[in-house]
């Protein structure tokens, strides 16, 4: 309500800087670890520049931070070798056409505020226009028929795009995040390969760097669908963040705010965020919010911890996997698997303290945990062993179990 909105404005006022973006990719300036993997892209960047068009293909888990990592290299393109950069959000696309049409789009747009816009809208000028609140976007808009022909073409489309912006910038990097959706169709991986070969064949200088962000399995259905697709792309596999990189980002993110905090409460942090980028921004927030005099203690720490427990639980299960959770169908397994915030079990070990009933259901439910990304095979612990994808959701499912039943629907 607006008295609770306003009493967090005048909180947020009093704390000063907010070093926490969950949800959003992080500060440039606060972004961690990386290293190798910033210098193979920054090579990369130098070809594109120099009008070798050049593939990158950013593989990770969810929230290992590949969108954080794409904007530090559209930084990185922009500080270092002057050029224009592009995130296109490619979730809930499609189709080519649409994709295309976000690429170009999103290419106009990023030069609205340039001094040389009209030269790169003059090419698309009957379809495009501002909108927003005043006119703070663009949107381009062709017919559905012209836009057909601009995917089918789309090295050519790009290139004239591309030839203007090299007018006064070295080149463009073109982010394509989470293709997810994409990826499970053969027909953007053959156009996809069309248009590299194309451009590496038919092209002089092509100033571009293009730059596919997913998770393993999306890459790995994409290499089925076209064998020769992968040659084209330069990997870049983002793993957890080791603990030392880790310490690193909360130390610089809350010095950032102007607080401090104990080696006890700092130990806990890097332990519960399990070297992922999605767990360091929601505990570092909630820990944040939770603190009252700019020293974050153990107290805080574990306060911040189980705040952030709940709401990782809330916004990232599938709503599917949240009612199982809470379903009086799965509530005694729940409560007899929450006894322990260990990382990992056995699926052996639960069994053995199941009733009957429970135990014909119980497999039902690692599937679901499976599926939702909670657990994972556990190959050190043998056959029928699981562990935990990071600390936070055994930690989630203890307090789920701790739930009054009236709570719960039970």
């Amino acid at each position: 309500n607006v008295k609770e909105m306003a009493k967090l404005h005048e909180i947020a006022i009093e704390k000063g800087d907010i070093p926490f973006t969950p949800n959003s990719p992080v500060d440039v300036d606060l972004f961690a670890g990386r290293a190798r993997q910033i210098e193979e892209v920054s090579n990369c960047l130098t070809q594109a520049a120099a009008g070798r068009q050049q593939n990158v293909f950013v593989i990770g888990e969810r929230g290992i931070g590949k969108s954080s990592f794409v904007s530090v290299m559209r930084e990185v393109a922009a500080r270092k070798h002057e050029m224009l950069g592009i995130h296109v959000h490619a979730g809930g696309v499609t189709t080519l056409e649409e994709l295309a049409r976000r690429i170009l789009e999103e290419l106009i747009d990023a030069t609205r505020d340039k001094p040389w816009y009209e030269r790169i809208a003059e090419r698309y000028a009957p379809h495009i226009r501002q909108v927003g609140m005043m006119g703070l976007k663009v949107s381009f808009q062709p017919p559905q028929r012209d836009m057909s022909l601009i995917a089918q073409r789309f090295p050519q489309a790009l290139g004239e795009l591309l030839a203007r912006v090299t007018e006064n910038q070295s080149g463009a990097v073109i982010a394509l995040d989470d293709i997810n959706g994409l990826a499970d169709t053969d027909a953007f991986a053959r156009w996809y390969k069309s248009v590299a070969d194309t451009i590496a064949t038919n092209f002089g200088p092509y100033p571009a760097l293009i730059m596919l962000s997913c998770i393993p399995e999306r890459r790995d259905q994409l290499a089925r669908s076209e064998l020769s697709l992968m040659r084209v792309f330069r990997h870049i596999e983002l793993e957890r963040l080791a603990d030392d990189e880790v310490r690193d980002f909360f130390s610089r993110a809350f010095d950032r705010a102007g607080m401090r905090v104990s080696e006890d409460a700092m130990n806990i942090m890097v332990r519960f965020s399990s070297g992922l980028p999605i767990m360091m921004q929601e505990i570092g927030d909630a820990i944040f919010w939770a603190d009252s005099d700019k020293l974050v203690d153990r107290a805080d720490a574990d306060a911040g911890i189980m705040a952030a427990a709940l709401n990782i639980g809330k916004k990232y299960l599938e709503p599917g996997v949240f009612r199982a959770l809470r379903s009086p169908r799965y509530r005694a397994i729940i409560g007899k698997i929450g006894e322990s915030i260990e990382p990992a079990f056995t699926r052996r070990g639960v069994l053995s303290r199941l009733t009957a009933g429970e135990a014909k259901v119980f497999d039902n439910l690692l599937r679901r945990f499976r599926q939702a990304g909670i657990i994972e095979p556990d190959p050190e612990g043998g056959r029928g062993a699981y562990k935990y994808t990071n600390r936070i959701y055994p930690l989630y499912i203890y307090i789920e179990s701790q739930r009054p039943q009236t709570e719960t629907g039970g």
